[in-house]
């Protein structure tokens, strides 16, 4: 006999589900039946998130200027707002909980409408445009790095941290051990579809630059778009320096817990993770968000001494050749800089957004939970 339901919306990236999956774990744990609401994109993360059943709910995001677009937008949008009434009618969840993403706005807006107990998780420094749109409906925001002591909804925000997987969690009991003088070097190189693009190109020319010692000791986990793959391949073998070379790696949390370095994008999950975990990382926020979140996230870890922040327009091969050569043989600073990462990680976050769903599904008011925050 379970608790009721809790129902989590979620666009289809990673970054929008992970933290979702790690909150589905510890409500599962608490005796709850979780279900999730996304798209399509998600099918690739669905085999490991642990939904009682997953719905689809046809959403659309209204970005484009095309009156046309507009209008179907706005259309798709309807008939996900009617979908999600019928689904919240039939399984009368006791709470709802957006994680950003346009396919949010339906099952959000619906739960809203119809008087649900709701609530959305902002993971970035930055709160994105679904949640923006949902902010001022919504009786509580849980924030990964959102402060909850200044702007317009301060008073129904509580800072939880971002949630992480399980995995990483156990990721987290692995010490970090610096390579040692000649032995081999792990670095870890991954991104979102643009960031594996910029990185298939960045990387491997500033390992050709590297002196024939160094790349000896290398050992490169490497994200890559399909594309891609064969060339970042290619390269790496003419260099006789062991890589992987993947799309996407299920086993993702392990490899950072094995990895001396981590070159990456700035996203919050990925932010949160390494912190977590404890991993010395260059971040590379992406240039071309629109609030510019992954600069504001990446800050955030860098200001703790747990990483080194550069923005793309300013890594050049043989600037990244510098820093991947400097790490090689700075051992004490890479485990200082794993140190400082591991102290600004949140690993209770998961537990603390779990109690906030669940005093807001018990119709406590975000005064009186941070009044009695575990």
């Amino acid at each position: 006999m379970t608790k009721g339901i809790i129902l989590l919306a979620a666009g289809g990236t990673g970054g929008h589900l992970f933290p979702a999956e790690a909150l589905a774990h510890e409500l599962k744990a608490r005796g709850w039946s979780v279900h999730l609401v996304t798209d399509s994109r998600a099918e690739r993360f669905a085999g490991k998130f642990p939904a009682d059943e997953i719905h689809v709910v046809p959403s659309a995001t209204i970005g484009s200027k095309n009156p046309v677009k507009v209008v179907s937008s706005l259309w798709t949008l309807w008939k996900g707002l009617r979908a999600a009434r019928r689904l919240m009618a039939r399984l009368r969840p006791a709470a709802v909980i957006g994680f950003g993403g346009y396919p949010t706005l339906p099952p959000l807006l619906a739960a809203t409408g119809m008087g649900i107990p709701s609530m959305i998780h902002e993971q970035n420094a930055v709160m994105g445009r679904a949640n923006k749109a949902l902010a001022s409906r919504v009786k509580a925001i849980a924030g990964g790095f959102l402060p909850d002591s200044e702007g317009p909804y301060a008073d129904k925000t509580v800072t939880t941290g971002n949630p992480v997987r399980p995995a990483v969690l156990a990721a987290a009991e692995v010490a970090y051990h610096p390579s040692v003088t000649d032995g081999e070097f792990r670095l870890v190189v991954f991104g979102g579809s643009q960031g594996a693009q910029f990185f298939s190109k960045a990387v491997p020319q500033a390992v050709c630059r590297l002196g024939e010692h160094k790349r000896t000791r290398l050992r490169i986990t490497q994200q890559a778009r399909p594309e891609d793959r064969e060339g970042v391949e290619a390269i790496y073998a003419k260099l006789a320096v062991p890589a992987e070379v993947s799309p996407f790696f299920g086993d993702m949390a392990e490899r950072l817990a094995n990895a001396h370095l981590v070159i990456c994008r700035s996203g919050a999950s990925t932010v949160s993770e390494l912190s977590v975990i404890g991993r010395p990382s260059v971040l590379v926020p992406y240039p071309y968000a629109l609030d510019h979140d992954q600069a504001a996230n990446a800050a955030a870890l860098a200001a703790r001494g747990g990483a080194k922040v550069i923005a793309q327009s300013e890594l050049s091969p043989e600037k990244l050749s510098m820093i991947i050569g400097e790490a090689m043989k700075q051992p004490e600073r890479m485990a200082e800089m794993a140190a400082n990462a591991q102290k600004t990680g949140r690993p209770d976050a998961a537990r603390l957004l779990a109690a906030m769903v669940e005093a807001i599904a018990g119709g406590q008011t975000v005064a009186e939970f941070k009044g009695e925050r575990p």
